[in-house]
């Protein structure tokens, strides 16, 4: 059986806009990084310069890889925003950013983050469930920070309240260049009959 090789040039990263206080997960959001731009992929996130986010930001930027920030006008202040990047992009609200970051991306993953990242993780999951795209979308687990939801996803699928073909959807892995495999291999699943197989 051939293996599907989805070319991944630029990769949507969803994370914290805080520090938090697991060394490990903040180091490894660098790593992250680094680790995209020696792949050559350009970083499409929220713009902003603080926490995890701006921890992958200097990752990509400091081995001279491509930025692109996606931040909406309300939360672009200098405090928050970054002004470094090669391409910033300023929208009128979240639900515009969270549509550009989709247009721009070609995957996405989620690094441990709170409320905005579960959100964000979450809404571009039920768009592929949905069929309104068909983009790899990851989980990294740093230092088992998402152990817990993982348990949870399980259980609804045990309790039939989620599909094993939709949980299929969201590719897990404690190790960036594992899941950045997964990714590259995933095969998405048919669209439903009764979804408009018209949209891409």
């Amino acid at each position: 059986m051939d293996t599907a090789i989805n070319t991944i040039q630029n990769l949507a990263v969803f994370c914290a806009s805080s520090d938090g206080n697991d060394e490990q997960i903040y180091q490894t959001a660098y790593e992250v990084g680094k680790k995209m731009a020696e792949n050559g992929m350009r970083l499409v996130y929220g713009g902003s310069k603080l926490g995890l986010m701006g921890q992958v930001a200097r990752g990509v930027m400091d081995h001279d890889g491509k930025v692109t920030g996606v931040i909406p006008d309300f939360l672009k202040t200098k405090e928050v925003v970054h002004t470094n990047l090669d391409r910033l992009i300023t929208t009128q609200d979240m639900h515009e950013r969270k549509l550009s970051m989709n247009e721009l991306s070609d995957a996405f993953v989620a690094l441990p983050g709170g409320f905005g990242t579960f959100e964000e993780l979450f809404e571009i999951v039920t768009w592929a469930q949905l069929g309104l795209h068909r983009k790899p979308i990851g989980l990294l687990n740093i230092n088992g920070f998402y152990d817990d939801l993982v348990n949870m996803l399980n259980k609804m699928t045990e309790k039939g309240l989620l599909k094993k073909d939709n949980l299929d959807i969201l590719l897990i892995s404690d190790d960036f260049d594992e899941l950045l495999e997964k990714m590259r291999s995933y095969r998405p699943k048919p669209v439903p009959k009764w979804m408009n197989k018209n949209q891409t």
